[in-house]
């Protein structure tokens, strides 16, 4: 780590803060969260955590045999993002199979859809996962910026699971 003097004041430590992760896009959730092997009691087994996106990687990727820049934009990563993700869930997987241990699939940070959401106040625009905008219902959703709470859908919220899902039938209320 590096650290240094200004003048008078204390020696500190520079902290480098990453940037935050942003959503994966997953399409299907499992029914069935453990893979544990048939010879052992589920107790006794060590285990491996496989996050919903890493799982989702492994689908696109290798039962559907999607190329990889087709699996980044349906997960809505980068290409050098979804590789880091299926190079983890492939390790997990290989690690689970030659060392007998259980697979748990849960967690992550992933969405079934990322909506872009527009303050109708102050003209702040971001994007947020479906599940955050449950609140929207009870009007319990503010702008982040001003606190609002007049938020719509963004301008490109009009796929088919905007149609099905949002909380503004129809997506766009502007």
């Amino acid at each position: 780590m590096l650290s240094g003097k200004l003048g008078n004041l204390p020696e500190r430590e520079l902290i480098v803060l990453a940037r935050p992760t942003k959503w994966r896009k997953i399409e299907n959730i499992p029914a069935i969260p453990y893979f544990v092997p048939s010879e052992t009691e589920a107790a006794e087994v060590p285990e491996n955590i496989l996050k919903l996106e890493e799982l989702e990687a492994v689908r696109l990727k290798d039962l559907e045999g999607l190329e990889q820049g087709e699996c980044a934009e349906r997960m809505e990563v980068s290409r050098p993002t979804f590789q880091r993700i299926l190079l983890s869930a492939r390790e997990k997987i290989a690690d689970s199979l030659i060392n007998g241990k259980t697979i748990h699939v849960e967690g992550g940070t992933f969405t079934r859809n990322i909506c872009p959401v527009k303050c109708r106040s102050c003209g702040k625009e971001w994007t947020e996962s479906f599940e955050s905008l449950a609140p929207i219902g009870n009007g319990d959703y503010a702008c982040p910026s001003c606190g609002s709470k007049e938020v719509s859908c963004g301008k490109n919220c009009k796929g088919k699971f905007c149609r099905r899902n949002c909380c503004w039938f129809g997506g766009n209320n502007e």
